[in-house]
């Protein structure tokens, strides 16, 4: 007979997995429709952080609401909990190198931008070889 916390947790889980489905949908269409590679970037940012971390978060609470798999359910959902977080951290660190490569070597067209703080001021922002 399956407990009522158990059945929160795997309830609560596939509810994150539903929403990571989604924010993998919404990450799909947006590198397909956004104008530049800044924008499709943030874009393939929210398809990873939302599509990966969140169902891995929604898996981990599966395994620990499902009570067939023993112990072996703390194991699985502690890698889940540990992937996701390395994931997040990864994920936001990875897409900042890519944007500030691409916009300190110029290889992605800027525009459609309406507000450029790294070149506003006299120089006050980054130095741009010309």
């Amino acid at each position: 007979m399956i407990k009522l916390i158990d059945l929160i947790l795997i309830v609560l889980g596939l509810i994150l997995v539903i929403i990571g489905v989604f924010c993998d949908f919404v990450g799909a269409i947006g590198l397909i429709r956004l104008p530049n590679f800044f924008t499709r970037l943030h874009a393939a940012t929210v398809g990873a952080i939302g599509g990966a971390v969140i169902p891995m978060l929604g898996a981990a609470l599966i395994a620990l609401g499902y009570e067939p798999l023993g112990e072996t359910r703390f194991i699985l959902a502690g890698v889940a909990f540990t992937t996701s977080l390395i994931t997040m951290v990864l994920a936001q660190a990875g897409s900042h190198a890519l944007a500030r490569a691409a916009y300190r070597a110029r290889a992605a067209p800027l525009q459609p931008i309406i507000y450029d703080a790294l070149s506003e001021k006299n120089g006050k922002g980054e130095k741009q070889s010309t």
